[in-house]
């Protein structure tokens, strides 16, 4: 018969909330289970009889039973006839098993990761939001998204293709998706792009992944800008890269400074059409120089063109991968910020020659992007849809821009200086007071408001103070709240600063 506490051990199984939806006679087992491999019960000791067990516990001999029967079957009891069920000689296979509690690993003790585990892990990730608020940047105006227009379309794809989009897609992308992505970004982002140039994802973030790990390998130079996004520069310390930080002007990336560089890169990344987080914007000259030093290095560029859609003044600058007329320029865009950040689609045209070991790369990462909603979002390319949804948004960001601009220098005049940028969903302010960045963003967290620190997206972490305000997803009136409440916050820290 079990001891006392053997039998608690037991009960406590059958009482525990989180076991609740588990059938008595899988909790029995597992509490037994729990306790042989504990080495509480010992290879060769005998188990109650399931009458008696049954008694003891309030259940029935039939529940017992089921629970011996699976412990039997998964080789942790032995069944004698006529004699009963006694704990499986296991010492083959478990000599091991059975050690000092001490010696397991602690949870909060650290994982023995590899050394790029450990990389990823301690950079922190990337923090998705379920309800944004003010002024999370970088997310757009969902409140507004044609719905009922995406419902019907989507109820046309599986009409017409049916249990087909239930399985497996292509690697690369569905071919109408490709398609219509090509036809974009040669008319709008004036690219080079064909169907079968153009490779289907989930996300920029993944197509930062596999530049890093199929383009280069652990140790070798990567040139970034300076300051940078996070994302990108995550991506490439988990892949082991060496980055090289080059400066950012009002005329965006300093090509000089890598074409002068004595050390061979294999690759540079920049975002050329809206530098992040400066909002610079590329000259031309510079892009012709960047094409001529990639071609003559054999190097890649690696072009983030991540919210191009949004531009307020003037026309936007073609992109790079358009003018390189070596194939050395691979261009990533995202469905993420243009219309909904759910949707996970992103996608990169790529040289001819990176096609299939991207795509081979990629089945390997999570192997292809749901068929529904690509096909649904080719027809809403197709009939004109996205760009009417891209143009309709862009004017009510253009506005919001204007006006969360206007609030910061009504209510925020002394503490920060903003900097109108000329597209994009967020806009930097700097910093001119006595607030350090470090307070203002604590003080804005403890007020509800989100902001992002511009100091740490440079390479030291010590470039100018100030922050990022995300405009995009928020109306006027919840802006004017929130920058009211910063407001009083920033107040707050003025005063019991010391003079």
């Amino acid at each position: 018969m079990f001891k006392h506490s053997q039998l608690d051990s037991v009960k406590a199984w059958l009482a525990h909330p989180a076991h609740a939806a588990m059938p008595l006679h899988a909790r029995i087992q597992r509490a037994i289970r729990h306790l042989i491999l504990d080495g509480a019960l010992g290879a060769g000791k005998p188990l109650p009889a399931s009458r008696a067990l049954a008694r003891s516990l309030g259940v029935s001999r039939d529940t017992v039973e089921s629970a011996y029967a699976q412990l039997h079957a998964e080789g942790f009891i032995e069944r004698r006839v006529g004699s009963g069920s006694f704990v499986a000689g296991m010492t083959e296979f478990t000599q091991g098993w059975r050690r000092p509690r001490h010696d397991s690993l602690r949870q909060d003790s650290a994982p023995p990761l590899s050394q790029r585990g450990a990389i990823m892990f301690h950079s922190g990730g990337l923090h998705g939001v379920l309800r944004p608020r003010p002024f999370l940047q970088g997310i757009p105006e969902t409140r507004t998204f044609p719905l009922p227009l995406w419902e019907r379309l989507q109820r046309q794809v599986l009409k017409e293709v049916g249990t087909q989009a239930l399985l497996h897609s292509d690697p690369q992308g569905a071919e109408p998706l490709r398609q219509a992505i090509a036809d974009y970004v040669n008319l709008e982002r004036g690219a080079r792009a064909t169907a079968d140039r153009v490779l289907i994802l989930t996300s920029s973030q993944q197509a930062m992944m596999l530049c890093a790990t199929m383009l280069l390998d652990p140790g070798e130079r990567i040139f970034i800008e300076d300051p940078v996004y996070s994302g990108a520069r995550k991506a490439f310390d988990a892949a082991g890269l060496a980055c090289v930080p080059i400066g950012v002007d009002r005329h965006g990336i300093m090509v000089e400074q890598i074409i002068n560089d004595p050390q061979r890169a294999k690759a540079v990344s920049l975002t050329p059409s809206h530098q992040f987080p400066t909002g610079a914007t590329l000259t031309l000259d510079r892009r012709l120089a960047l094409i001529d030093w990639a071609a003559r290095q054999q190097a890649w560029i690696i072009e983030d063109d991540y919210d191009s859609e949004f531009h307020y003044a003037g026309k936007p600058t073609a992109c790079v991968q358009g003018l390189d007329p070596h194939d050395r320029t691979l261009y990533i865009g995202t469905f993420t910020k243009s219309l909904f950040p759910g949707l996970r689609i992103g996608y990169a045209v790529l040289p001819p020659p990176l096609v299939q070991p991207m795509t081979v790369a990629r089945s390997l990462f999570d192997g292809h992007t749901a068929s529904i909603a690509q096909l649904t979002l080719a027809r809403f390319m197709e009939g004109g849809h996205f760009g009417a949804h891209v143009r309709a948004m862009r004017g009510i960001y253009a506005e919001r821009l204007e006006v969360l601009a206007g609030l910061v220098r009504k209510y925020l005049a002394g503490f920060v200086e903003p900097r109108v940028p000329v597209g994009g969903l967020q806009m930097p302010c700097m910093l001119t007071g006595t607030v350090s960045e470090q307070a203002a963003m604590d003080a804005a967290r403890r007020a509800g408001v989100e902001l992002t620190g511009l100091s740490a997206l440079y390479a030291a972490g010590t470039g100018p103070a100030g922050f990022l305000m995300g405009f995009a997803a928020y109306t006027p009136t919840e802006m004017e709240d929130a920058v009211r409440k910063l407001a009083r916050a920033f107040r707050a820290v003025e005063q019991r600063s010391p003079p």
